[in-house]
C-alpha cells in the first residue's frame, strides 16, 4: 500500500520505510499465519494485490518456489523491484480502476489495500474474478471504529493527549472525505462476490514496540496538518513524541481483520 491516508500521509522516502516496517512487524505473523493455513505451496501462482513493499512478496515467492508465480502489482511499484527476480513478477496496477491483470490464480490476497479504493465492492468482485475455480481470496483491513482509541488504558495525562491526537487525525481524514476502512463489513463482502466458506478473524496488537513506532512517524508526517487545522499545538506534539519514544505508553492499532474464502 503505496498511496497516502487522504493524502494527509506524504511518501518521503525515510518515513514510508519506517512505515511499512512498522506494518510488517506488525501484521506479518498473522498474515503468514493464515496464508500457511490457506495451504499456500510448491506451484502456486499467486496475486499480491497492492503489495507497497517485499515481505509477503518475498514470503509467497519462497513458498511457491521455482515452479510457482508471484505477480506483486501496485499502483506505484518502485519501492517492489528489489523483488523482481524469479518467481516474482512485478506489475504497476490500480485496484481502483483497472480489471485483474490476469485470471487463474490459485491464492489473491490484499492487506491494506482497500483503504485508497473508493468502490470497495468492485475491487473485491475483481480480485475474486481472478482465481481459478477452488482458489483462495484471503483480504485484510483494518476496522477504526471498533477501538479508535490510541491508549485504550486512558489512566493519565499522558494517554488523554495521545487519544486527543488521534481524534484530530481521524477528524482531519473526514475532513478529507476519507473513508475510513471497515474490516467488519468483509465475510459480508466476499460472500457478496461470490465466495463460500468464508470466515474471518482478528488481530489486536497491544503494547507493541512496533505500535509506537507506527504511531511516531504517523505523528511526524501530519504535524504541521494538526496544528494548522487548530486540533494540537506543536508543543502537544513534542510531548507526545517524548511520551510515546519513552515506551510508558501502552499503544495500539485499530484491529486488523483477516477474511478469506474460496471460489467455487
Amino acid at each position: 500500500m503505496t498511496h497516502t491516508d487522504g493524502h494527509l500521509l506524504d511518501t518521503r522516502q525515510t518515513e514510508t520505510a519506517e512505515r511499512f516496517s512498522a506494518f510488517a512487524a506488525l501484521f506479518d505473523p498473522t498474515t503468514f499465519r493464515h496464508l500457511e493455513a490457506l495451504g499456500v505451496g510448491s506451484g502456486w501462482r499467486c496475486w499480491e494485490v497492492g503489495a507497497g513493499a517485499t515481505s509477503v512478496v518475498a514470503w509467497l515467492a519462497k513458498r511457491v518456489g521455482p515452479t510457482g508465480r508471484v505477480l506483486a502489482t501496485d499502483s506505484d511499484a518502485a519501492r517492489l523491484a528489489p523483488a523482481t527476480r524469479p518467481p516474482v513478477q512485478v506489475r504497476v496496477h490500480d485496484l481502483s480502476a483497472q480489471d485483474p491483470p490476469e485470471e487463474g490464480f490459485d491464492l489473491v490476497h490484499a492487506r491494506l489495500a482497500l483503504v485508497h479504493v473508493p468502490d470497495r465492492v468492485r475491487a473485491l468482485r475483481s480480485m475474486a474474478r481472478a482465481l481459478r475455480p477452488g482458489g483462495r481470496l484471503l483480504v485484510e483491513d483494518a476496522d477504526p471504529g471498533l477501538q479508535p482509541l490510541l491508549c485504550p488504558d486512558e489512566y493519565g495525562p499522558e494517554q488523554q493527549l495521545a487519544n486527543r491526537l488521534r481524534q484530530g487525525f481521524r477528524s482531519l481524514l473526514a475532513d478529507r472525505g476519507t473513508e475510513l476502512p471497515c474490516g467488519r463489513t468483509l465475510p459480508r463482502l466476499l460472500r457478496e462476490s461470490g465466495l463460500t466458506r468464508v470466515e474471518a478473524d482478528a488481530y489486536f496488537p497491544l503494547a507493541s514496540p512496533a505500535c509506537a513506532a507506527l504511531e511516531a512517524v504517523t505523528i511526524r508526517q501530519v504535524r504541521d496538518q494538526l496544528v494548522g487545522a487548530g486540533l494540537a499545538t506543536n508543543q502537544d506534539i513534542d510531548r507526545h513524541l517524548v511520551n510515546v519514544t519513552s515506551g510508558a505508553l501502552d499503544l495500539t492499532t485499530a484491529p486488523m481483520i483477516s477474511a478469506w474464502g474460496r471460489k467455487p
